[in-house]
């Protein structure tokens, strides 16, 4: 039951910043692993590995999968908490299950009764630490063994332009110091996983020569292409696994994304993002597209305060960023009619792009850059305090807030003032309930029917498969394909 030729899988990874004021931890990492148990423990929404899935990375009881038929766990590397979605055909399913990764997580704190103590934002950078975590995106693609050698070059102008849609904004700037200061022994040894197969450190200091900008991982992107991105952070990152690939397909993990508050702006970027890697598999682009210098055309779109986003083209010639997007969605155009949600996808990115052409600062119920600036400048106002002062770092991070009660986008969507994509019910539904056509169906029915026995003791989930009896395996290897079928029934 493979998807037609338009289809595609599509999923969000996302890693979670945590702060915490509550005398019960000493560090955020203890209450990160808190919030981890209440939900597979108390709220008993999945199932914890009791294996390891990886000895270094991903030890046993470090996370697991929900019935929803995503995964919440542990990164080793930096032991931040990270929601996986489920696998999704629709735009439409994965914000929903993106959603409903924020929803667990607070309804975890609210029955640790931790909401006044711990809080936890799905943003992409830390102002004063100078870290950086990404929301990654995963598509199901034909790469052909020249994808990273050639067709890659075609999709990395779309990555660094789209920016000026799917950029959540950020007050201030990061600058890399190539003379940082190798880590001691003591630091090593104090977390040997965040330096394993680290091939170099850098420092990060702050930049007071931008008061704000698009992105807030740009100034932390130094690479195309890479696969050790703890210190060496690309736009994308190969992934060769078995268990994402299929029918020539594999996944391709896109480290460049944003954590998007605005549905409108996250359905846009995963919109935008299909349509574009259809025309590199039909093979529509050439090196026209190809930008001079992409990772300093990055840093300068998201920098620009003109919004003029100038880009040098790989020809010598001068362009825009809104010119880049415009070629990629003319092309585009001849998949109109293939699906209700390419249409919306072009109908959307058409009317954004005349937008930002015309006046970028009138997208503020769409894009999140756009409305963040004006809470900022807002605020700035009427404090009467200029770009330098901290407070304005902390109306960013509240942006971000999970916390439905402390966020400041959801202030924004409580007062009607910005576009949904998606309900509240749809978001409700996707806590529990897997995506209808993908192989979540299957695995979501599974974990619920392994939830209902009385003391389930045996059970290796992973994306493509599942054991709940020794002995016996149950292949997905078809992300297309629900498997329900292939569920044993429930016990009575």
């Amino acid at each position: 039951m493979s998807g037609s030729r338009f289809e595609r899988i599509v999923g969000v990874e996302t890693e979670f910043g945590t702060l915490t004021d509550c005398p019960e931890f000493s560090n955020p990492e203890q209450a990160v692993a808190a919030i981890k148990d209440a939900v597979f423990y108390d709220l008993k929404l999945g199932l914890i590995d009791r294996h390891a899935r990886d000895d270094v990375f991903e030890p046993a009881l470090s996370g697991g999968f929900l019935m929803n038929g995503g995964r919440l766990y542990i990164d080793a590397v930096g032991s931040h908490l990270e929601y996986a979605t489920a696998e999704s055909r629709t735009i439409k399913d994965a914000i929903a299950h993106d959603r409903a990764g924020h929803r667990i997580i607070t309804q975890a704190l609210r029955g640790l009764a931790l909401q006044d103590k711990v809080s936890v934002y799905n943003n992409s950078v830390d102002h004063f630490g100078g870290h950086t975590f990404g929301s990654h995106e995963n598509y199901l693609t034909v790469m052909e063994e020249d994808f990273f050698s050639h067709q890659v070059n075609e999709l990395i102008p779309f990555l660094v332009t789209r920016q000026i849609f799917a950029g959540v904004g950020r007050v201030g700037g990061h600058r890399l110091d190539a003379v940082a200061k190798r880590p001691s022994y003591d630091e090593v040894m104090a977390n040997p996983v965040d330096y394993i197969w680290v091939s170099q450190v850098y420092g990060v200091e702050p930049d007071s020569t931008v008061n704000f900008q698009l992105s807030q991982r740009a100034d932390h992107i130094i690479k195309s292409v890479a696969s050790r991105v703890r210190f060496n952070r690309a736009l994308i990152n190969p992934k060769w696994e078995h268990f994402y690939s299929h029918d020539r397909m594999q996944r391709l993990h896109l480290l460049f994304g944003e954590s998007n508050q605005m549905e409108f702006a996250f359905a846009l970027k995963l919109g935008t993002t299909r349509l574009v890697l259809h025309l590199i598999e039909d093979r529509v682009l050439d090196s026209s597209i190809w930008l001079d210098s992409p990772l300093y055309a990055l840093r300068e779109i998201s920098r620009d305060q003109t919004f003029e986003w100038r880009v040098t083209m790989a020809d010598g010639s001068e362009s825009d960023a809104v010119s880049v997007q415009r070629r990629y969605l003319e092309l585009a155009q001849g998949y109109r009619g293939m699906s209700a949600e390419g249409d919306w996808t072009l109908d959307a990115w058409q009317q954004t792009l005349d937008a930002l052409e015309r006046d970028p600062l009138s997208l503020g119920d769409r894009l999140d850059w756009v409305a963040k600036r004006a809470m900022v400048e807002t605020f700035k106002e009427d404090a009467g305090i200029d770009w330098t002062d901290d407070v304005l770092h902390s109306i960013d991070l509240e942006y971000h807030n999970l916390d439905p009660e402390r966020s400041l986008h959801r202030a924004l969507v409580e007062s009607g003032q910005a576009q949904r994509f998606v309900t509240d019910l749809d978001i409700i539904e996707a806590m529990t309930e897997p995506p209808s056509d993908t192989r979540a169906a299957g695995r979501g029915k599974l974990i619920r029917r392994v939830l209902q026995r009385k003391n389930p003791r045996f059970y290796v989930f992973d994306w493509n498969g599942a054991s709940t009896e020794r002995h016996e395996f149950l292949e997905f290897s078809d992300p297309f394909h629900t498997y329900e079928e292939v569920v044993p029934p429930q016990e009575s």
